[in-house]
């Protein structure tokens, strides 16, 4: 280790991080001084143009679990794992288009008083305060947890330090990368049996420095610090400083990554970093729309993951921060819009670095979860120029720019929704400070959770699908008349009680993770493809040779001994998938010989399986399809025909909330407020705006504005998807 550096980090990169947390508390001072009551402290007193308004939007969707996840699932899916960061966010751009408008016009301080507004219930709007404060937790949880093991990696241990417990693991895991390396069917029987324990248990290679725990708190609590001084214009202001760091970090490594393949395969220039690619990888790693030999994405999850995001992210409460903070209608939905796009390629980039990583480093990493960190370490590092002390701060930058936004909406809700009716009269200075003790619970809590998880993906999956439990209410709340308090309480009650308190309450009964029933798994499917042999695939078949050569020698080799190949033939490669539990999140972990489920239930694909569809004979990519069909449509079946089977609310009401969506927010405050009065008194006023003026359904006609947005959003949209396939198939 250099003698000026501490554990990894240089000087330079500590005066790099150490400016960023200056730079960022001095503008929280500076926009602390705006604060005068809660609208400014909680919507930035609704002042904000189109910069900040994108760069907020930017900063909201991007954190760096967004980079991890994606490395992630690219190093274990290939380029297909793209989607974990665009299926749903691409076509959620032009609906955006047409509902960020809504938030702005609702003219409401948090998404939950829509819910006390629309349906007359202060109840269901604390409910809906409680759920997305729990949904926050989840994915600041997720934020701090994807920071943590991306730093760590920067620091990870060298073998020789390892202790007795981590070697044990480690050596589990060369293992495991060993056994993987090889074609399937020229195992042994013992072999096998071995790589499907292993599989299982999924061993741990890399270890830190750096004390994991300690790390997620100590970002925690700087993040709160400013944000929790300086109200949503510190933490927008801050994102726009953020939002620059964010897309250094996704650029970053390409030069270096591409630079480093060039030495170590012996191409040249731009293209032939693309070219080495090509040739090293396999085949199937590079098949944007998945490969049937890899155990994660499909088209049809694909679409079921995009429809699902669509209709959960419309309820996120941090909607109406990002677009209610805004001056305008369109600057509400030209900011969100223009954000949510620059994020979509901004996860191209993220893409192509994970498969460049792929390239250099292969499955030397057993942990995904740390390749950016470990790529940072080995590519900036030796430069000794402050890089990685800048990837740091940029990591660091993209978790705050998140969390920093989240907090502040999960403190307006508990404060304006659960506090408030307690204590109605209160002054606005007092529920500024009631809102900056519920942030500091808030990071606490989120961190704290962090500290009790560890599969990124399955937690970010989780997260997706939490509000399908407020969902239904939302959307229908919008666009169906007939939808009522009812219906709504029923659909949240039932999806709250199948996504809360049956995955999470059950597994806390006796008996219940060492079921043997609940142990079942897909099954363990060898599957045959012909491939164009890559350099990789050519290692990997002289490895085999050889292994079947000693063996042969001492008599133990088994079968025919396989076939020898070079560069560019054509050969048939046998790969197994692996076998997936069907009912836990986190898979299944092996303890004294017995099976022990982990993570959360999936009482959905429990309650199919046991009516008797047998999932096992389905792909897991399949099972994890059906979750979403099931989150997508059971809740507005449940609101649809309890709504029409009780008591529909008053019209009045209705007119009333209607009448205000259907009132455009121009010009000034006082414009608005004046449009507001006109509204008040006629609610009916624009009603030769809706598509169906005699039914239920609040549908209303585009103007041109609308019908150039779709239009720029869906070019935004294919400009994005084609330039995945270019930089996917450049130098093939």
């Amino acid at each position: 280790m250099n003698s000026n550096s501490f554990w990894g980090l240089t000087i330079l990169d500590i005066v790099i991080i150490l400016f960023y947390f200056v730079l960022i508390i001095f503008i929280a001072m500076r926009a602390a001084r705006k604060i005068k009551n809660r609208e400014d402290y909680f919507m930035g007193g609704r002042r904000f143009g189109k910069l900040i308004q994108t760069f907020a939007a930017f900063g909201q969707a991007t954190s760096v679990e967004n980079v991890t996840t994606t490395s992630t699932m690219v190093n274990t899916n290939g380029a297909s794992g793209i989607w974990a960061m665009l299926a749903g966010g691409l076509i959620n751009l032009p609906v955006f288009w047409m509902t960020s408008i809504w938030y702005r016009r609702l003219r409401l301080l948090t998404l939950g008083d829509f819910f006390e507004e629309r349906y007359c219930s202060k109840r269901m709007a604390a409910f809906y305060a409680a759920c997305q404060s729990i949904f926050f937790v989840l994915i600041a949880a997720i934020g701090f947890l994807a920071m943590s093991k991306t730093v760590l990696a920067v620091a990870t241990k060298p073998v020789s330090e390892l202790n007795a417990s981590e070697r044990v693991e480690y050596n589990k895991a060369v293992e495991l990368e060993n056994l993987e390396s090889f074609d399937y069917v020229l195992l042994d029987d013992l072999q096998k049996a071995r790589l499907d324990e292993l599989q299982l248990l999924n061993p741990r290679k890399e270890y830190s420095y750096f004390n994991e725990n300690w790390l997620i708190f100590v970002v925690a609590v700087i993040s709160f610090l400013y944000a929790s001084k300086g109200g949503l214009t510190a933490a927008f202001m801050v994102d726009l400083v953020q939002g620059i760091f964010i897309i250094i970090l996704s650029i970053m490594l390409i030069p270096f990554a591409m630079q480093k393949i060039n030495l170590q395969f012996g191409s040249d220039g731009f293209l032939g970093a693309f070219q080495s690619m090509h040739n090293v990888l396999p085949a199937s790693f590079m098949e944007v729309w998945g490969s049937p030999n890899l155990i994660e994405f499909s088209w049809f999850w694909i679409l079921g993951f995009s429809v699902m995001i669509v209709i959960t992210t419309a309820v996120q409460a941090n909607q109406m921060t990002a677009c209610g903070s805004a001056k305008d209608d369109y600057t509400a939905r030209y900011g969100f819009v223009s954000g949510m796009l620059l994020k979509r390629y901004t996860s191209v980039m993220w893409g192509l670095v994970a498969l460049l990583t792929v390239v250099l480093y292969g499955n030397s990493i057993s942990d995904p979860d740390y390749v950016w960190g470990h790529a940072t370490r080995d590519l900036l590092g030796p430069l000794n120029m402050g890089l990685v002390g800048l990837m740091i701060a940029c990591l660091i930058a993209a978790l705050m720019s998140s969390a920093s936004t989240f907090m502040l909406t999960a403190a307006a809700l508990i404060t304006n929704n659960l506090y408030r009716p307690f204590r109605p009269n209160c002054s606005e200075n007092h529920y500024i400070w009631v809102g900056r003790v519920f942030s500091a619970l808030y990071m606490l809590f989120s961190a704290y959770i962090a500290t009790q998880c560890s599969g990124l993906f399955e937690l970010f999956k989780m997260t997706m699908m939490f509000n399908c439990i407020l969902a239904a209410a939302f959307w229908l709340g919008m666009l169906w008349r007939r939808s009522n308090s009812a219906g709504a309480w029923t659909s949240m009650v039932v999806m709250f009680i199948a996504t809360v308190v049956l995955p999470f309450g059950a597994p806390m009964l006796p008996g219940i993770r060492n079921s043997e029933y609940l142990a079942k798994t897909t099954q363990a499917i060898p599957v045959a493809r012909t491939y164009t042999a890559r350099e990789m695939d050519v290692r990997q078949r002289n490895e085999a040779i050889d292994s079947w050569d000693r063996l042969n020698a001492i008599g133990k080799s088994e079968g025919q001994r396989p076939v020898t190949f070079g560069m560019g033939d054509k050969f048939e490669k046998n790969v197994l998938l692996p076998k997936k539990s069907i009912f836990w999140s986190e898979g299944l972990d092996i303890t004294g010989g017995q099976v022990i489920g982990k993570g959360y239930l999936k009482v959905e694909l429990f309650a199919l399986d046991w009516l008797g569809w047998d999932l096992s004979n389905n792909s897991y990519s399949l099972n994890e399809t059906l979750t979403f069909i099931f989150r997508i449509i059971f809740p507005f079946v449940i609101l649809m025909l309890v709504s029409l089977c009780t008591k529909p609310q008053k019209r009045e009401e209705l007119d009333q909330f209607y009448g205000k969506m259907l009132t455009p927010v121009v010009g000034s405050h006082d414009d608005d407020v004046r449009e507001m009065e006109l509204t008040r008194a006629c609610p009916n006023r624009f009603d030769h705006l809706k598509i169906f003026p005699a039914s239920n359904w609040e549908f209303r006609k585009w103007n041109l504005v609308d019908w150039l947005g779709i239009l720029v959003s869906c070019v935004a949209v294919l400009s994005v998807v084609a330039l995945l396939i270019f930089i996917v198939s450049l130098g093939s």
